[in-house]
């Protein structure tokens, strides 16, 4: 089974604009709207593609029901630490003529310690039944990057596979602490380590104890670094970039790396072939759920986009 944590849950509010023109009044149609979050979103995914998987998030006020409802209409396993604070909204607007998005995120209210530490032990609770345990997106209030960085060590020591996309201070303790992958963007990564370079900027948090740093470079693709093998990075993309709805395509490409390792069964002693095979469904995914309307979707065309992607070993920049 596959576990995704997600501290920061939120209710997706998502609109489609012919054009997104700044400042000015836009006549949309009925907005979607669904559970989400980065955790959230590779469960729906996992959920979708096959895979045993179960996630775990926090729900409050009326957002939290509107979150608790969508995820057992839609048949993702789920469970819920009812907190006092609404669950946050995500609002995105699609333009779909240039296939960009602009996002509102809200920062979500804040845990009391007695909810805090009831999530992080349910989740070494649930754990205990994983292979394979996913820790995504922002911390709430309550909850410090170095609750992150102990939870990823117990997950560690206990021999389960443990993959964090989480941003500045908490991408650092979780590499500290032994995270098979990380998994942040170009941005992310720059905030994290201060390199402009996403290959010195992975290598920094491989120095710090990350087994595998999967950096998403946008439409650059992605770049695949180990620990184990620093100098041969991997960088793959596609022959073109796809225009649609890019804000579930990191939690796509979570998605299928944490089910080809639960697969594998370990993400240790990864081999050439292994990031190969990491690389060509991390991008294939990714850019399938470009192509659906809402974030937590993949396209069908998925093993197709996969096996077009172009692969290369990349040099730092001076």
């Amino acid at each position: 089974m596959i576990l995704t944590v997600t501290p920061n849950p939120a209710l997706d509010c998502t609109w489609h604009v012919d054009a997104l023109v700044p400042g000015d009044s836009h006549r949309v149609g009925t907005g979607a709207e669904r559970a989400g979050g980065k955790g959230v979103n590779v469960a729906r995914v996992l959920q979708a593609t096959g895979s045993d998987t179960l996630a775990l998030a926090t729900a409050g006020g009326d957002t939290g029901r509107a979150l608790a409802a969508d995820l057992g209409a839609s048949g993702v396993p789920h469970r819920l630490v009812p907190v006092a604070a609404a669950t946050r909204r995500s609002i995105a607007v699609v333009d779909d003529r240039h296939g960009e998005a602009t996002l509102l995120n809200e920062r979500g209210g804040g845990l009391s310690p007695a909810e805090a530490d009831a999530l992080l032990d349910a989740a070494r609770a649930l754990a205990a039944q994983a292979t394979t345990v996913v820790v995504s997106g922002s911390l709430p209030p309550g909850i410090r990057s170095e609750d992150i960085g102990l939870l990823v060590a117990d997950l560690v020591r206990a021999g389960t596979t443990t993959i964090a996309d989480v941003t500045g201070p908490a991408l650092l303790a979780a590499a500290t602490a032994g995270a098979h992958v990380v998994k942040p963007n170009a941005a992310e990564l720059h905030e994290t380590t201060g390199c402009h370079d996403p290959l010195t900027g992975a290598r920094v948090l491989l120095e710090q104890g990350a087994g595998l740093a999967v950096v998403s470079l946008g439409g650059d693709g992605m770049l695949l670094v180990r620990r184990s093998a620093p100098d041969r990075a991997l960088c793959a993309r596609l022959p073109e970039m796809l225009h649609g709805n890019p804000t579930g395509a990191g939690d796509a490409a979570v998605a299928a790396i944490a089910a080809l390792l639960a697969r594998r069964g370990d993400a240790t002693d990864l081999t050439d072939d292994d990031l190969v095979h990491l690389a060509r469904a991390a991008v294939g995914w990714s850019a399938s759920a470009v192509l659906m309307p809402q974030a937590g979707e993949v396209s069908p065309e998925r093993d197709r986009l996969a096996a077009a992607v172009i692969l290369d070993h990349p040099h730092p920049r001076s």
